[in-house]
């Protein structure tokens, strides 16, 4: 365990490196790509409920996605995250111009206040796809993400849900990709990755 957790550290710091070596206007190149390979994908144009996270600096960028699901008339979840824990909701999203008023949280993320009474995704229907952050995927489907477990402890809610697990795709850009992760027992695999360089 603990071998798995200095290997998957260091890959970590290897990819960061990586990512910041990106230039802004090539970032907004691979990002640009990356929304329009998941604007055409089948899964995405026949999927109703999606889960999107709201991109920090070193991520695929996601605001033309998010938009793009509220034109489709789509409903727009995104994740709010419990800081001292591994908890994380999947709160409804009205509007895209709401994320602007959204408090930032001390990781520099933008999510909703808990003062907010709004839908929680699998209180009620549960979810079609969820777009997956990350920092390193590998083309066997696993994902290496900040070591908080989020998303891997999300997905094991969801399976409990009647409408089980949804579709997940990782967005990545072309540096992100990875010879192999190192994953352990509770590493819960997606279903696929987009990024530009395919």
């Amino acid at each position: 365990m603990a071998a798995l957790r200095a290997a998957k550290q260091t890959l970590r710091g290897d990819i960061k490196k990586k990512i910041a070596a990106i230039g802004d206007q090539e970032k907004l190149r691979q990002s640009r790509i990356v929304t329009q390979k998941l604007i055409q994908h089948p899964k995405y144009q026949s999927c109703e409920r999606i889960a999107v996270f709201l991109s920090m600096h070193d991520e695929v960028q996601t605001e033309e996605i998010i938009e793009d699901i509220f034109r489709k008339g789509k409903e727009c979840f995104i994740p709010k995250y419990q800081s001292k824990s591994s908890h994380m909701d999947m709160l409804k999203l009205t509007a895209a111009k709401d994320i602007q008023s959204l408090p930032i949280t001390s990781w520099n993320i933008r999510q909703p206040g808990d003062d907010e009474q709004v839908e929680e995704a699998l209180s009620a229907g549960g979810l079609d796809l969820i777009l997956m952050p990350g920092l390193g995927f590998d083309r066997n489907g696993n994902r290496l993400g900040r070591g908080k477990g989020y998303y891997d402890t999300y997905l094991e809610r969801c399976m409990k849900h009647p409408k089980g697990k949804p579709y997940t795709i990782g967005l990545a850009f072309k540096e992100q990709i990875c010879e192999a992760i190192p994953v352990g027992d509770n590493d819960i695999k997606i279903d696929e990755i987009l990024h530009a360089d395919q």
